[in-house]
């Protein structure tokens, strides 16, 4: 038996996949990308170079704490419980 935390985790490994496309709910703008809730216990990443098609100093010009976005899978790292995100793949 295994903690909710940890069921779902090992759920979202394996139920996310590279292509996959999402709505997800901006958590947090750093300043190398954004954090975005996509519903598993684990935000999901958009580094700044995927947040959009032009170049930005910071993901704030772009997107703020609240925004709701569209996003695509890019790398589920299992061992790194790590969630790489695109924003502007999924345009």
């Amino acid at each position: 038996m295994c903690g909710i935390s940890g069921c779902i985790n090992n759920a979202a490994e394996q139920y996310f996949f590279t292509g996959m496309k999402l709505t997800g709910t901006v958590r947090n703008v750093i300043d190398f990308g954004v954090f975005v809730d996509i519903g598993v216990h684990q935000d999901g990443l958009v580094h700044i170079s995927q947040v959009c098609n032009k170049f930005i100093k910071h993901p704030s010009e772009v997107v703020s704490v609240g925004d709701i976005v569209d996003v695509v899978v890019l790398d589920v790292d299992e061992k790194k419980k790590r969630i790489s995100l695109s924003m502007k793949q999924a345009k």
